[in-house]
C-alpha cells in the first residue's frame, strides 16, 4: 500500500499563493535509486521562475512540486544501490533541469546525485549549497579556469550564486569585483571581495576595466554591458540567459562566451563538502521557512531583499 506524504504542490501557474502545502503519494525507489527522507530543501529562481508559467517538456501540467536541492537522510536504497546505505546523511541537485520534486517530506533520485553531508555543517546549510556551488564550480572548473591574479567580475554578488562565485574565485587566488545594492557591500566585502560596485548609483561598466572573466547572474542588458570590460582572452559565463544580439556581439569580439546550465555532478559536490566541511566555503543562509510557509520563501526571493540564500526547513 502506497504512503502519503506532505509536499508543496500547484495546481495553476501563477503567483507565490499558487503554492499549497498537501498530502501526495510517497515515492518509492526503484532498484537504481535511493529514498530520501528530506530535513531541509533550498529555493533557487529556476524554482519560483517554473512555478509562474508552463515551461516544456517537464513543467506543464500541474500539479507540480517545486524545488532540485535536498539535504536529508537516507531511508531506502534500491537493490542495485551501493553507495549510500539507510541513515547515511546525504545532500544534492537532483535530475535539473528535469523534474525532482524536492518541496517534499521524500524524494528518489540516483545515488550518484548524492554526496555525503559535509561534516559539521547543518542539514538547512548542506540543503542551500547544491545549485549555486555546482554552478559556480562548473563554471570555474569546465567553462572558464579561474587562476591566481586574474580579476574575476561576479555581478549580483550577495546573492545564493554569487557570494559563492566570490569565495570560490578568492580560493583560486583571484581578484573580485562585486556587484550588489550599498546595503549589501558589507556582507560581500566580508565574503572576501576586492571591491563592491553599487548598481543603484553607478554604472559599473565606467566603474570597471581590464577583468578576464564576468560571471553574469542577471540577465537583461549585463552581458552587453560587460562586453566591454573584457580583456583579449577574457570570457563570460551567462548563468541568467543570453539574447541572439549577445551571441552575434561576442562572436565579433572574438570574446568566449556561454550560457551555462547546471547539471548533477556528484564528484564536483564531493569537492564543495569537503571545502565546506573545513570552513572554507561558508554558505549563508538569510532566512529558513518552514515547509508549509513555502508562498512566504518565494515571495521573498522574487522581491530580492536578502543576501545568500533562502530555505525549506522539513
Amino acid at each position: 500500500m502506497t504512503e502519503n506524504m506532505r509536499a508543496i504542490v500547484y495546481r495553476s501557474f501563477g503567483e507565490p499563493e499558487v503554492l499549497e502545502l498537501a498530502d501526495v503519494a510517497q515515492p518509492e525507489p526503484q532498484a537504481h535509486e535511493v529514498l530520501v527522507r528530506v530535513r531541509a530543501a533550498g529555493v533557487n529562481p529556476p524554482d519560483w521562475k517554473l512555478r509562474r508559467v508552463p515551461y516544456p517538456p517537464d513543467y506543464t501540467e500541474p500539479p507540480l512540486t517545486p524545488g532540485w536541492d535536498v539535504s536529508g537522510v537516507v531511508e531506502e536504497v534500491g537493490e542495485y544501490v551501493g553507495r549510500f546505505k539507510p541513515g547515511d546523511e546525504v545532500f544534492g541537485m537532483l535530475n535539473f533541469p528535469l523534474y525532482a520534486g524536492a518541496y517534499a517530506e521524500y524524494v528518489v533520485a540516483r545515488p550518484r546525485q548524492f554526496a555525503l553531508k559535509p561534516a559539521g555543517i547543518s542539514h538547512v546549510q548542506a540543503a542551500a549549497l547544491p545549485m549555486p556551488a555546482l554552478t559556480v564550480w562548473q563554471a570555474f572548473t569546465d567553462v572558464a579556469g579561474v587562476s591566481p591574479g586574474q580579476r574575476v567580475l561576479v555581478h549580483a554578488a550577495a546573492g545564493g550564486v554569487g557570494h559563492l562565485a566570490v569565495q570560490l574565485a578568492k580560493l583560486r587566488g583571484a581578484y573580485v569585483i562585486g556587484t550588489a545594492r550599498g546595503s549589501k557591500h558589507a556582507f560581500v566585502r566580508g565574503l572576501g571581495a576586492d571591491e563592491v560596485i553599487d548598481y543603484t548609483g553607478t554604472d559599473f561598466a565606467s566603474a570597471v576595466s581590464d577583468v578576464d572573466l564576468v560571471v553574469d547572474i542577471v540577465g537583461g542588458d549585463y552581458p552587453a554591458r560587460s562586453l566591454p570590460l573584457i580583456r583579449p582572452g577574457g570570457a563570460l559565463i551567462a548563468v541568467a540567459g543570453l539574447t541572439p544580439g549577445d551571441v552575434e556581439a561576442y562572436t565579433e569580439a572574438g570574446v568566449r562566451h556561454g550560457l551555462l546550465i547546471v547539471e548533477p555532478d556528484h564528484a564536483a559536490l564531493a569537492s564543495v563538502a569537503e571545502l565546506a566541511a573545513e570552513g572554507s566555503l561558508n554558505v549563508h543562509v538569510d532566512r529558513v521557512f518552514p515547509l508549509a510557509e513555502a508562498a512566504k520563501a518565494h515571495a521573498l526571493m522574487e522581491s530580492g531583499d536578502f543576501v545568500g540564500k533562502l530555505v525549506l526547513e522539513i
